[in-house]
């Protein structure tokens, strides 16, 4: 079945999971995309190896659905590799520094003056202005400037989050910025530069704290695995593991009130409402893990989703892979790759289309596995590969 991108081209230039997850997510539409590194393979290639001494988990996971070319495009003969490639694109995808994007000749000017049409998705730590635009910076500076390492952990210390949130959700709005700049380019028939930065993305997802705190000045502390306005919201032990349960707004608190045994609760003044049971937050947490000490995992869990209550099991990763939900509705695809000790799984189809569903349909390439391949396609002849490969332009 033909995807909603089918006769899109991209070119990834990305790194890391920003840029490089936004064109596997375009990929997964149904885009061509090319993934476009050094010679000896850029970094990202190689972190955190499962291939042994070779590719690494974030580079399997960015670069499903992606044909792959080695290029030095700083040099001549590669600045003309990429003014050829950009004529047949459709999309540009590099989260590099502006001055980077300016010395591969990737910058918005020198695009759109070769192809009108040319759409650049674009990311960096800070943007393109203001003081910290040459800065550089990985997710987790983002998590510590937007406030939420401040009130993560118990206060002793900032925490960081293991899953890396703001560059997840900036290769999310990269690909909405592309989508919608594919749209208005049926209007138009121009291109145009789609700009995230990872600072703007952590902003976002931390803004109903921003807003707290500058309406009413709250000021709050890290508390844990509590919540500041609900409760119970904490995770709770259970004799042979953990749970993570929470009751948010005034019918889920009846619900737990009345699981608990503690109907006399809901006339309390200390939990009146969910501002009052997050000050108090302590004593709920504490009620319930006597409830829960006294019950297994798979018990506990029965109990909550029969009361309609919010649950469930904190998993360690292998957990995760053999819960038996996730197996039933096969949410991995498991793809193999050359040299790797067993199948790469894959979440498939993390958004669902009825008519049109996401589709991973190859596995990541290898370093350079398809140069020849795209280079004739636009119009190198054998020969002149081979010189460029001498000249190590790719």
């Amino acid at each position: 079945m033909a995807g909603v991108l089918e006769g899109i081209r991209v070119l990834d230039f990305g790194r890391y999971i920003a840029g490089p997850y936004c064109g596997a997510l375009l990929g997964d539409l149904g885009a061509e995309v090319i993934r476009i590194e050094k010679l000896d393979g850029s970094e990202d290639r190689w972190m955190t190896p499962v291939v042994p001494d070779k590719e690494g988990v974030t580079f399997l996971q960015m670069n499903r659905n992606k044909l792959g070319i080695t290029l030095n495009p700083t040099k001549p003969a590669g600045r003309e590799v990429v003014a050829r490639l950009v004529k047949t694109a459709d999309v540009v995808v590099a989260n590099l520094p502006v001055d980077t994007l300016k010395d591969m000749g990737l910058d918005y000017e020198t695009l759109s003056a070769i192809n009108p049409r040319i759409i650049l998705a674009t990311t960096s730590m800070f943007g393109s202005e203001g003081p910290y635009a040459q800065r550089v910076g990985f997710d987790t500076i983002g998590q510590a400037m937007s406030g939420a390492m401040h009130l993560s952990g118990w206060g002793d210390r900032p925490v960081r989050t293991a899953a890396p949130y703001v560059d997840f959700s900036t290769a999310y709005l990269n690909t909405i910025g592309v989508l919608a700049a594919l749209m208005e380019r049926q209007k138009s028939g121009k291109g145009q530069k789609v700009e995230t930065a990872l600072i703007r993305s952590a902003l976002n997802a931390f803004n109903t704290q921003h807003i707290e705190q500058q309406v009413i000045d709250a000021n709050r502390t890290a508390i844990g695995n509590r919540a500041w306005t609900a409760g119970p919201s904490d995770c709770f032990k259970c004799q042979d593991g953990w749970i993570f349960a929470m009751a948010l707004g005034q019918p889920l608190f009846v619900r737990w009130c009345k699981l608990m045994g503690e109907e006399a609760w809901l006339n309390d003044p200390r939990f009146k409402d969910d501002l009052q049971r997050g000050n108090n937050g302590e004593v709920l947490s504490a009620r319930m893990q006597a409830w829960c000490g006294e019950r297994t995992v798979a018990a506990a869990l029965e109990a909550l989703a029969a009361a309609r209550i919010p649950a469930g099991p904190i998993y360690s990763p292998q957990q995760a892979l053999d819960d038996p939900h996730v197996k039933d509705q096969k949410m991995f695809k498991q793809v193999e790759f050359p040299g790797a000790p067993r199948p790469v799984p894959y979440l498939d189809q993390a958004v669902k289309l009825s008519r049109s569903p996401l589709e991973i349909r190859h596995r990541p390439p290898l370093l350079g596995e398809h140069t020849d391949q795209v280079l004739e396609e636009i119009g190198y002849s054998k020969d002149e590969i081979a010189g460029l490969r001498k000249d190590r332009v790719v």
